[in-house]
């Protein structure tokens, strides 16, 4: 055990160093994650996601770094890589939504300029049932990675997709005030 550590010293270093600098990026991240989610006055639970999503391509870059540093065989890895992107790429393309889904996800978080409980309006002809005055307005319910909820005026729960939120028109009809619990 004492020869490895000798013999590949300089390879655990610059392990180490890598280890360190992501786990440093991880926590300046996060905290700037926070804050924004703080100015913003965003839900806690879409700040975490966000978070989330940081740690996970701060994980891919750190694994992609380790394997440079201890040289690892680029033939066998190429092939291993090769036949879990083939496989990845025929499910992305078959759910591509998914991906789009989630990266307007993030963009909804950093700029969407409405909130939980806030009342919308969506100008997509397909979701609407029209009331009297002609329009249809919903209330967030929620705002997940994937979709928000949306309330309609009957009760009725809706899933609307982040990315359809980001192509079709939509307007702030009433904001909510969470300290007096009213719209």
């Amino acid at each position: 055990m004492t020869k490895f550590f000798i013999n590949h010293q300089e390879e655990l270093l610059r392990s180490f160093i890598t280890i360190a600098v992501v786990l440093i990026l991880k926590f300046v991240f996060t905290k700037a994650v926070k804050k924004v989610g703080k100015l913003g006055d965003f839900n806690k639970v879409r700040t975490n996601l966000i978070i989330k999503y940081i740690s996970i391509a701060l994980t891919i870059i750190a694994i992609a770094v380790l394997t440079l540093i201890w040289s690892v065989n680029f033939k066998d890895l190429g092939a291993l890589l090769a036949s879990i992107f083939a496989v990845i790429g025929v499910a992305l393309f078959a759910q591509w939504s998914i991906l789009s889904n989630i990266t307007a996800g993030v963009i909804i978080f950093f700029s969407y300029p409405f909130k939980i409980g806030n009342t919308i309006r969506i100008f997509d002809k397909e979701i609407h049932k029209t009331d009297k005055n002609g329009e249809e307005t919903f209330v967030i319910e929620d705002i997940r990675a994937f979709h928000l909820h949306l309330r309609r005026g009957n009760g009725e729960i809706l899933t609307y997709p982040n990315s359809l939120v980001l192509q079709k028109g939509v307007s702030l009809v009433q904001t909510y005030n969470e300290d007096s619990q009213e719209l």
